[in-house]
Formats: structure tokens, C-alpha cells, sequence
């Protein structure tokens, strides 16, 4: 199962122990996955996905003890009055042939408490929502069908401090986080415990990967430096020896030529523990710098 899947099945599994709360999931249950049939007298359930369906089943039965038939695309509640009960819950009006009049958005009493909108961020992401394997990239998104429900969506996230961008895609309207921290707070926020600490290892994981890999790279590079200039200083020291001679060099200096030669692969530090008296880094580096000073006159 993909990690969305993982995802949803826990959120499908979480019920409010609250009236309220789980009025606000129904209500984004039926937001993103609702419709009507018969003429739009009724209301249905427009997925295929059977967790959407569960979850939307439940919350009937614990809301209104309302047994439901399960069938997409056809009257989702059986009983007349029992459905009136329901859209009167939700604040869905009818008009006057009793006509049942889907919102484009939830109504705002459903969600004024922060637990009963953590609950209908619940359902939105059922029905509406995914993301993808964290471990590949962290992306997770809201499909809406009108710009009212993403602009909705996107405010009740802020709410959280979650910051969250719409754009569209083809006729759709899509509410996205990108941020591993956006993503790590709204499975939070949701009540998705446990895929947020499966995430959290994923980041960790990663995080140490990355921090390895660029370590890696550094000391790659330190070294790819350290040896093209060791045989640089070779190469200058082979001619100072070949066209100038090293008895013409001050003490030092040839001391410092005849150490690199016998110890080329040493770093600078190593190097000044084979002069006698010992001499620092810095005091290695400026003898090597005089000696491709001499060669480079040599070569001129």
C-alpha cells in the first residue's frame, strides 16, 4: 500500500468521540464525494473508494444511527426523514419541489471550533486528498472542484499556521503543501499519528543520507584539492632540483623540497612533523609557496 493509502486507512479508522467533530467529517465527506441523485431530491455518495465509503457509512450510523445501503451512485439513506435529518444536520437547504442545494463550500458554523475543523480537514483529505512517498519527495494535495471549496480549504489550514498555495490544474483547483514541516503538522492536526512518525523517521533518515553524502563530497573534494596541489609542489620541487639545484637552496628551503619528495601523498601539518625543528602548518605552506616562486621563475 502507498504511503497516502497508509494515511487514509488511519484517518478512516480515527472517529471522534464528539457529535460535532464528526457533523464537520460528514459534511467534507459529502463536500468532496457527494452528490444527488433522483432528480436531485436525494443525496449520494460519488466515489469508488471504498474507505471514503466506510468512513462516510460510519459516521451516519454513530451521528444519526442511520444503516445505509452501500451503493455509489444511488441514494445514499434510505429513509426519507432520516435524510432530512441529516441535511437540516449539515445546513443543506432544499428548495421549494424539495430539491436538495449542495454548497459549494461547508458552512462556517459546522467548523467554528478547532477540533471540528480538524475533523473536516479529516474528511477533505479522504475524499479529496494525497501525497507522495516521502521518501522520494513531500507533496501532498487537496483536489477541489471549485476555486471556493481550495480558497475554504486553504483558510482553515492557515488556522493551523499551515501554509498551503492553490494552483490550477486542467479544471480542477489544487490546495498543495510542499514543506516536510506543513506535511508533519496537518497529519497531526488530522490525527494521523502514526503516519506522522513513520514520516518523521523517513525526514530523519533522510536528513543523516543527505548529511553523509555532502560530508562525503567535502572531504572528496578536500582531498582532490590536497593532491593536485602536492603534485603541483613535485613538479615545481623536480625542477628547482633538475635546473637550479637544491645546494643553491637556503637550508630550509631544500629541507622542505627533500621532505615533500620523500613523503608526497603527506598533508602540510604531517609534512612540518619531518623538518627538524618542527614547523607548523602555516610555516610548511609559506616554504612551499617560496619554492613555486623559484620555479616559476625558472620556467619565465
Amino acid at each position: 500500500m502507498s504511503f497516502s493509502g497508509t494515511v487514509k486507512e488511519e484517518l478512516a479508522a480515527y472517529v471522534s468521540s464528539a457529535r460535532h467533530c464528526q457533523l464537520a467529517e460528514l459534511a467534507a465527506l459529502l463536500l468532496y464525494s457527494g452528490g444527488v441523485c433522483d432528480g436531485g431530491r436525494h443525496l449520494c455518495l460519488d466515489t469508488e473508494n471504498e474507505t471514503v465509503a466506510r468512513k462516510c457509512f460510519t459516521l451516519l450510523k454513530k451521528t444519526f444511527n442511520i444503516e445505509t445501503v452501500m451503493r455509489c451512485r444511488h441514494r445514499l439513506i434510505p429513509d426519507d426523514e432520516a435524510e432530512r435529518r441529516v441535511t437540516e444536520a449539515l445546513y443543506l437547504a432544499r428548495t421549494e419541489d424539495g430539491k436538495i442545494i449542495l454548497t459549494k463550500t461547508v458552512n462556517v458554523l459546522l467548523i467554528k471550533h478547532s477540533c471540528c475543523a480538524r475533523a473536516w480537514l479529516r474528511g477533505a483529505f479522504l475524499s479529496a486528498g494525497s501525497m507522495s512517498d516521502p521518501r522520494k519527495s513531500y507533496h501532498l494535495e487537496y483536489v477541489c472542484d471549485e476555486k471556493a471549496q481550495a480558497v475554504q480549504l486553504r483558510d482553515v489550514l492557515s488556522e493551523f499556521q499551515i501554509e498551503a498555495r492553490i494552483i490550477g490544474r486542467k479544471k480542477y483547483q489544487v490546495v498543495y503543501l510542499k514543506e516536510g514541516e506543513g506535511i508533519v503538522e496537518l497529519l497531526n492536526v488530522m490525527g494521523a499519528h502514526v503516519s506522522l512518525m513513520e514520516l518523521e523517521n523517513m525526514r530523519i533518515l533522510k536528513e543523516m543520507r543527505n548529511s553523509i553524502n555532502r560530508r562525503v563530497n567535502c572531504e572528496t573534494a578536500n582531498i582532490s584539492k590536497t593532491v593536485t596541489a602536492a603534485g603541483r609542489q613535485i613538479e615545481d620541487i623536480l625542477l628547482i632540483r633538475e635546473r637550479y639545484g637544491f645546494e643553491n637552496l637556503p637550508d630550509n628551503l631544500r629541507q622542505m623540497a627533500e621532505v615533500r619528495l620523500e613523503y608526497p601523498d603527506a598533508a602540510l601539518k604531517e609534512l612540518g612533523g619531518y623538518l627538524d625543528p618542527v614547523v607548523g602548518k602555516s610555516g610548511v605552506n609559506h616554504r612551499l609557496r617560496r619554492l613555486s616562486e623559484i620555479a616559476d621563475k625558472i620556467r619565465s
